[in-house]
């Protein structure tokens, strides 16, 4: 399955996951110390809706472009920091990748490490950070990233790992990446988005993510389309978390309750946050 960023910006998946990586992100602020934001699969930062990739797939439509003048969520406290990060983009026709709404949630102090591969979208994001002393901006391969770049100084803060699903491989190399990342970082929190459209493929990342989980993962999953085995598509979206603030099992399950209704496509479109099984690999 491929994922590139570019051609799926501000759709379902888009809204549900940066909605909930502003969540994580206020949890951090709770505290005065300085946290550290890694983003592993970072991309090129920021989007044109009205560019070539998005508007082959024209999937904003049925995701940011239907909430944003949704009254009702833009007055939810839990959504005031995500739509604050996104509002001034959309008024311009884009929408802004991870690494840009994680910088807008971030104080004085607080950094962010953004990494992505693509050459060219590893140049645009490098373009969009340059001169901001709280961003770094690399050009390296998450993996090896995560091993020469954990723990931070900070001691405090958050990896997301958002990667394209474009190899066979992608659920084994998050869970190898991962479990030598929480070996040198037990006390970080980290996030893993999924696309849900091959059950057996999130089954397996769960179940491993469980496995590798020094205590708690949970995870927030909207399927907003009913499976259908003779179609190939996406149907949900998941956000797997290592660690997570004590708070966010409960703020998740609220948000994907508010999000469902705007966002759905048929009926049987469900939401829920869930605990995962220890011991379940």
């Amino acid at each position: 399955m491929n994922y590139r960023h570019a051609y799926h910006a501000g759709n379902f998946s888009d809204v549900v996951k940066h909605a909930l990586l502003t969540r994580l992100i206020a949890y951090l602020k709770r505290k005065d110390k300085a946290f550290r934001v890694f983003d592993t699969h970072a991309g090129r930062g920021r989007y044109n809706l009205k560019g070539e990739e998005a508007n082959k797939t024209g999937e904003a439509a049925d995701g940011i472009l239907r909430i944003a003048q949704n009254a009702d969520l833009r007055a939810e406290p839990l959504l005031e920091d995500y739509f604050a990060a996104v509002e001034e983009d959309l008024a311009e026709g884009f929408y802004p990748g991870s690494p840009l709404i994680a910088r807008r949630c971030l104080r004085p102090g607080d950094r962010l490490s953004a990494y992505e591969l693509h050459p060219e979208d590893s140049e645009a994001l490098r373009a969009l950070f340059a001169g901001d002393v709280q961003v770094k901006a690399i050009h390296l391969d998450a993996w090896l990233a995560l091993g020469a770049h954990l723990p931070p100084k900070e001691k405090r803060g958050l990896v997301l790992i958002d990667p394209p699903f474009e190899k066979t491989s992608e659920v084994e190399d998050i869970l190898s990446g991962l479990e030598k990342a929480v070996a040198r970082w037990r006390g970080g929190v980290f996030a893993v988005w999924y696309p849900i459209k091959r059950q057996a493929m999130v089954d397996r990342l769960l179940e491993g993510l469980a496995h590798i989980a020094p205590q708690e993962a949970m995870s927030a999953e909207a399927r907003f389309l009913k499976p259908d085995p003779r179609e190939d598509r996406l149907i949900g979206t998941g956000l797997a978390v290592i660690n997570p603030p004590y708070t966010f099992r409960e703020e998740a399950q609220t948000i994907l309750d508010l999000m469902l209704p705007a966002l759905r496509r048929d009926k049987s479109a469900t939401g829920r946050a869930f605990t995962l099984p220890r011991g379940a690999a």
